[in-house]
């Protein structure tokens, strides 16, 4: 018997437990580890920011599930990893001991690494958890009683760019719909050198499609924005050149911030040589196995993956949901074989699918593989990505809570985009 523990339970987490219990044979043993018992859907993080979704809505209690799959659930977040005993350490002293491991945790948020940054004890807000999206709300409600500047983005470092965009959108949409947009003047501070460039280097012309809705809805940008600090109602704002010398300094008034963090690794998988880079990412090969501990796979954002190329202010790659669903079954592929003799063969496509909602329309974009040169090199507009999207969120929850695995984001592809070439090159 092998026991496979997955420690996470995040969307990459979720389903890894799902589909080992597929792949694995009847006598290996699944358990899951992870410091929140509730997976929450965080896609609508923004929507719960504006009021438009509430938590319970978007949430799903993962024990019973878990435990309907054959599942062992431990609800208790990790305190250090320990590769050389094979073995994970518990905050409440407890541990547990495997024979292959997924990390599978999600990111640490940086937030400290910049002065007055975040939610916690700063002055920006943030949707990347669904306590945060909830805070973000009251902020919210109280900048429609209050208009004033809004300043939404992604700091320096940072790699996820989708939901700042999103929410900058669906804020816009809100204070449209409260009748005080006319009082709330915006801007979007970005590390990317252009906007539209969210980590990839574009998607089809996400530039020129991203930029003509700011025009439209009088957004102001600044790009290869490196933020030095936040103050109480004010952010100051470095803006780079190409040959990385600063353009100067601006503060930058707000009543209502959103910005997005630099990840890091979590501190228990972080500082192991061999399996961690220096940002505390877990390093793999093709077939999502740690080279020094061949036992230890890791899928999700937590997984190491270096930049495009240089930009004039760091910018990360994304581990958009299509990605991190292509390793995650290329993992299950891979712990199956082991646990019967043979090697891992299975690699991820590393594709990308994304619906960029915007409040009452949206973006739409495949890139495959995610990283260019691509095969698919896709994007597209209109209302119906907002429809697409709520169709998508539901129908992904449902699942779930359910216990099915399969793949989202390529039925979202094959069914709600309708290319029917993305199948066959992802075969091919």
């Amino acid at each position: 018997m092998a026991h496979v523990v997955v420690l996470g339970a995040g969307l990459g987490g979720a389903i890894m437990a799902y589909e080992l219990k597929e792949q694995l044979r009847k006598e290996d043993k699944v358990t899951v580890v992870t410091k929140d018992p509730t997976y929450h859907f965080v896609p609508s993080n923004p929507w719960i920011a504006v009021g438009w979704r509430d938590r319970e809505e978007i949430t799903v209690d993962l024990a019973p599930t878990m435990a309907k799959k054959g599942i062992d659930f431990i609800p208790v977040a990790a305190e250090k990893l320990h590769p050389e005993e094979k073995r994970i350490a518990l905050v409440n002293g407890q541990s547990v001991s495997y024979d292959y491991l997924v990390i599978a945790t999600g990111p640490e948020l940086a937030f400290d690494e910049i002065e007055g940054f975040g939610p916690h004890g700063g002055f920006t807000q943030s949707v990347c958890h669904i306590d945060h999206a909830e805070e973000a709300r009251k902020v919210f409600e109280e900048l429609v009683k209050n208009p004033g500047p809004v300043i939404i983005g992604a700091a320096q470092g940072a790699s996820c760019f989708g939901p700042a965009y999103e929410f900058l959108f669906i804020l816009e949409t809100a204070l449209r719909r409260a009748k005080v947009r006319d009082r709330v003047p915006m801007t979007f501070v970005t590390s990317e050198p252009y906007v539209g460039h969210l980590g990839l280097d574009g998607v089809g012309d996400t530039k020129g499609l991203l930029e003509s809705e700011m025009r439209a809805k009088h957004i102001k940008w600044i790009t290869s924005a490196k933020v030095k600090k936040v103050e109480q109602g004010k952010m100051t704002v470095e803006e780079i050149a190409d040959d990385g010398t600063s353009k100067g300094e601006k503060e930058l008034p707000f009543a209502f911030s959103m910005m997005l963090p630099a990840f890091r690794g979590i501190k228990p998988v972080s500082g192991i040589e061999g399996l961690s880079n220096p940002r505390g990412f877990t390093i793999v090969d093709k077939h999502q196995q740690n080279p020094k501990y061949p036992e230890i796979f890791a899928v999700g954002v937590c997984v190491a993956i270096p930049p495009m190329g240089p930009t004039p202010v760091p910018v990360g790659v994304p581990k958009t949901g299509f990605m991190i669903e292509s390793m995650v079954t290329a993992t299950a592929h891979n712990i199956g074989n082991l646990v019967r003799g043979k090697e891992p063969d299975q690699i991820g496509t590393w594709n990308a699918v994304c619906l960029a909602d915007f409040g009452d329309g949206g973006i739409a974009f495949v890139a495959q593989p995610q990283i260019p040169p691509r095969n698919v090199n896709w994007s597209s507009s209109g209302k119906w990505v907002h429809m697409a999207k709520i169709g998508f969120e539901k129908y992904f929850i449902r699942k779930l809570r359910k216990g099915v695995s399969e793949p989202f984001y390529e039925t979202l592809a094959l069914k709600t985009l309708g290319i029917d070439k993305l199948k066959e090159t992802q075969q091919g």
